[in-house]
């Protein structure tokens, strides 16, 4: 099969569920031409929410690898871009709303094509539910800033009961705003993104200047060692860093999720890919270059290697960095989360499309809103789990809840492994056929896969340990191991149960490893 034919199959202006019943790829019915290559992008950088992710990841990770940061950011970026190019080598060649479900599917079939779509929405899930939280606790952070009571609203977040009712607000609201067309998303996103981003900048450049006059809390001169992984010493320190930076480029593939809906689909997903990923490192090296050199990495005061601070660096920097300005930090956290909290519903609700579509899941994901042309059902499904999820794990245990997110390393690693391997099995009669082939369907997602497989596996043996995550075990076994074990014991679950109610799609009637060229050509 070449790339050309699967594009023709892709193209095909077909009503839901008809272009599956042949078992190649059709239209969903969502609004075509809607997104173009700037609108994916900012979508992109929303939805990895640079200022909420950096702040909670800044501190932790100068506790294992110390002025090393940059170096570390620099080494998560790799795998990131690898895998990157391997999803844009499949979306040219089959652009389709479910991305890692499809293409694994066409790859290697029915089962790990499933679980890999598991593997995306569980992790969307996850990660839902953390957004809106934290936009809840920087929400009231924010007010009791402008306030002037210190700590005394802010306190209020803590409570369970307030804080589950506001976050649900946020949670209302957000797919309010995902329901609606790409266009309503865009320009909320351009506005979010651009005042995070610039927020941003104006604290970096700040604490430079504080460095350059003399007024930094522990003035470090930036050094070329900064940028050497090799100079950490301990590898243990250089995979933990990377598990911690693996998180913090996570989101980049929902520009790809957007392919159906974007101008030029078989090019333009993936350029916005590629483009995200590399503003994102780059801001990222301005932000921990700045702040390193402003602050240390000291275990008292405002050291970033103060545990005291690590859970939001930006907020206990802020003051010192921009005087009376610092509650425009705190807002532009708040910006992030929820910004991120509402762009982050177009992975999932697209991935369920499709698994709708191809009959994967009951045929009722397969609605897209006549007025909106978006995935309603599979929208608001993604909201009440995500909203029950969070409620429930709020009132049981904040640990819990925590190490329900620490477990979303995993299944990034999962199913974005997955999606690199299918690159390479998908084209293996294509990958010799040219220099370019060798590099971009071949060596780089091959390598950045293995990457995350290794990750992946160190991950769930690491996690066996009780004082893993936040110290919780049962039965002498790490909460977040057991969780990761059930998020995907779960999926295997629902797949076996899915394909004993919808053989069609297990069988490969709905979405084949490789559809015949003749069949596309007489559906053109």
């Amino acid at each position: 099969m070449t790339a050309a034919d699967s594009r023709e199959g892709a193209q095909t202006p077909l009503a839901p569920l008809d272009g599956a019943e042949t078992g190649g790829l059709s239209k969903k019915g969502l609004s075509a031409g809607t997104v173009g290559l700037i609108g994916a992008v900012v979508i992109g950088i929303s939805c990895i929410a640079p200022a909420y992710t950096l702040t909670a990841a800044l501190g932790p990770t100068v506790s294992e690898v110390g002025f090393q940061v940059p170096a570390i950011i620099l080494v998560g970026f790799i795998p990131m871009l690898l895998v990157a190019f391997g999803y844009r080598e499949l979306n040219r060649s089959m652009p389709d709303s479910g991305t890692s479900f499809t293409w694994a599917t066409r790859a290697f079939g029915p089962w790990i094509g499933w679980m890999a779509g598991w593997g995306l929405i569980a992790a969307t899930i996850l990660v839902l539910s953390n957004l809106a939280g934290i936009a809840v606790e920087f929400l009231f952070l924010l007010i009791d800033q402008l306030a002037g009571s210190p700590g005394t609203i802010a306190e209020l977040a803590f409570n369970p009961f307030i804080n589950v009712a506001v976050c649900l607000m946020f949670m209302l609201g957000a797919t309010f705003v995902s329901y609606r067309d790409m266009q309503t998303t865009q320009k909320l996103q351009y506005f979010l993104v651009t005042f995070q981003v610039l927020v941003l900048v104006i604290f970096s450049v700040a604490a430079f200047v504080a460095v350059a006059q003399g007024n930094a809390f522990d003035a470090s001169p930036v050094e070329l060692s900064w940028f050497n992984p090799f100079a950490v010493g301990d590898f243990a320190a250089v995979v933990a860093g990377l598990s911690l930076s693996i998180f913090i480029f996570w989101g980049w593939d929902v520009t790809l999720t957007m392919n159906e809906e974007t101008k030029d689909p078989e090019r333009t997903p993936g350029r916005a890919a590629t483009l995200t990923v590399v503003t994102i490192v780059v801001l990222y090296l301005l932000i921990s270059v700045s702040l390193l050199s402003f602050a240390g990495t000291g275990a008292e005061g405002l050291g970033l290697g103060n545990e005291e601070i690590q859970s939001n660096v930006f907020f206990y920097l802020s003051g010192p960095i921009l005087g009376p300005m610092a509650f425009l930090v705190s807002l532009a956290v708040l910006t992030s989360s929820a910004s991120s909290l509402q762009s982050t519903f177009v992975g999932p609700a697209r991935t369920l499309l499709a698994m709708g579509h191809y009959r994967a899941l009951p045929p009722a994901f397969a609605k897209v809103s006549p007025r909106f042309f978006t995935p309603g059902y599979a929208t608001v499904v993604s909201a009440i789990v995500a909203s029950a999820f969070y409620a429930v794990m709020r009132f049981i245990s904040e640990d819990v809840l925590w190490d329900t997110i620490t477990t979303l390393g995993m299944m990034i690693c999962f199913y974005y492994g997955i999606t690199a391997f299918a690159c390479v099995w998908y084209f293996r009669k294509q990958l010799f056929d040219s220099t370019r082939n060798v590099f971009f369907m071949f060596l780089f997602p091959l390598i950045g896969g293995l990457i995350l497989l290794f990750l992946f596996g160190k991950t769930l043996i690491d996690s066996m340990d009780p004082g893993y995550g936040s110290g919780s075990n049962i039965g002498g076994l790490g909460l977040v191991f057991i969780l990761g074990v059930v998020v995907i014991g779960l999926g295997i679950v629902i797949m076996i149960w899915q394909a004993i109610k919808r053989p069609a799609f297990f069988r490969g009637e709905t979405l084949s490893l490789d559809a015949p060229p003749s069949l596309r050509r007489a559906r053109r």
